[in-house]
């Protein structure tokens, strides 16, 4: 494995210190252990699809006639990136929207001195090491110091359901020194659906110092893909992340979201909403660690469970010793919406340090018959008004998304997945 792991980075004409990151990684998988994802057994999921060839043709290319003009895109298609735009205005601000692959010979210092160095560590466990390995697609989003957007910067990535391709992919985001700007991610899947495959994707945010970024994601991988999602954060002295996530994916799938704030007076606003269905299981793992003193990381969860499916929301808040002033609040909520549903909503503090503000609040529960009836006595009809109820429990997400067909594109998700409650 290990060759053909070298001979993939050779044809990409991969630098060294890709290589030996690589190379590295692979070593170490099978002494690793797998991350602890509390209260969901995925340990025998089929989680590495390993198949680096990429394929030379591909169909359901997006149509970008409509795309904004003043507005970065870039689009990835399994492993090939099929379109990109980055006007004018951006490019000579030096701002980077590019395949990983073009990044290595035209951003190698970005790479070298970014990639699984700061958010996220090769060695870390099992699966950062097998993504480390077999990552095969990805992009490097850059925002120089001191430089503002006003319009988000968009990637679609499109995984395709019939293909033997991994879908190993990798994200960086790179925040300069006093930086702001939004970033509109979608996963997706096209084709027949005929195929089981997994998916290891890594996205890494990195925040220098003052920088600033509202962060907005849908996914919606297939039925039939079986994901390990790791989103990682590195924020900075007073650096803000504001995450916004909406997990709609289809099959299973397991989720480590954390952020750690390393500089003092840094900030993460990490919200998730989610709903499971059919016999689907997902585990959220949703994690804020304070280092810096007088950090603030809010975690809000809201999912809702239908059929025979299963969530689980792991809150955790770890305050370390020394980070004074540190503020870390957490609230988890589970709409259950079947008796055959299963949900769990787990908060969990860790708190070292003495001068601390933290706290927590978990339920599960019914939708509210207050709610109903006040919406039934105006003249709504009951499946009319719980789905407005349960849309209304997911709008935290819905309201941040920087882009009004994004918005209705995700409401058309729920309402699909809601169509025979």
């Amino acid at each position: 494995m290990k060759e053909e792991i070298r001979s993939f980075s050779l044809i990409k004409d991969e630098p060294a210190f890709m290589q030996a990151i690589r190379l590295g990684a692979a070593e170490n998988i099978e002494t690793l252990d797998f991350p602890v994802i509390e209260r969901v057994n995925y340990q025998n999921w089929n989680l590495f699809q390993n198949n680096l060839e990429e394929e030379e043709s591909f169909a359901g290319v997006p149509d970008f006639t409509e795309i904004e003009t003043d507005s970065a895109i870039i689009v990835q298609m399994n492993g090939q990136t099929v379109f990109t735009q980055v006007p004018q205005t951006l490019l000579e601000a030096g701002v980077v929207v590019e395949d990983l692959f073009e990044a290595m010979t035209s951003h190698p210092e970005l790479l070298e001195k970014y990639y699984l160095k700061k958010a996220v560590l090769a060695d870390e466990d099992k699966m950062t090491a097998h993504h480390a390995s077999f990552m095969n697609s990805g992009i490097l989003v850059y925002v120089p110091e001191n430089v503002h957007l006003t319009e988000p910067i968009s990637a679609v990535f499109r995984q395709n359901s019939d293909s033997d391709e991994a879908f190993n992919k990798h994200v960086l985001i790179v925040g300069g020194a006093n930086s702001s700007f939004s970033y509109l991610e979608k996963f997706d899947s096209y084709g027949e659906n005929t195929k089981q495959s997994s998916a290891n994707i890594m996205v890494e945010v990195i925040l220098e110092t003052g920088s600033q970024l509202k962060y907005a994601a849908i996914d919606h991988l297939g039925e039939k893909v079986t994901t390990f999602m790791n989103r990682r954060g590195w924020i900075g002295k007073d650096a803000h992340v504001d995450w916004n996530i909406a997990t709609m994916n289809d099959g299973n799938i397991v989720y480590d979201l954390d952020s750690d704030l390393i500089g003092d007076g840094s900030q993460a606003i990490m919200k998730v909403v989610a709903i499971s269905y059919k016999d689907q299981i997902q585990g959220i793992d949703t994690r804020v660690t304070n280092i810096g003193n007088h950090s603030v990381g809010h975690i809000l969860q809201h999912g809702v469970i239908l059929d025979r499916a299963a969530l689980t929301f792991n809150g955790i808040g770890h305050i370390l010793k020394g980070a004074k002033g540190a503020d870390a609040q957490q609230e988890s909520r589970v709409l259950m919406l079947s008796d055959l549903a299963r949900g769990d909503a787990n908060p969990i503090l860790l708190i070292d340090e003495n001068e601390v503000t933290a706290g927590h609040a978990a339920s599960i529960g019914r939708v509210d018959p207050d709610e109903m009836y006040y919406l039934m006595s105006r003249g709504i009809d009951e499946v009319v008004a719980r789905k407005l109820v349960i849309r209304g429990f997911l709008g935290n997400v819905i309201t941040a998304i920087p882009s009004r067909s994004v918005q209705e594109e995700f409401i058309n998700m729920i309402e699909g997945k809601l169509a025979n409650v």
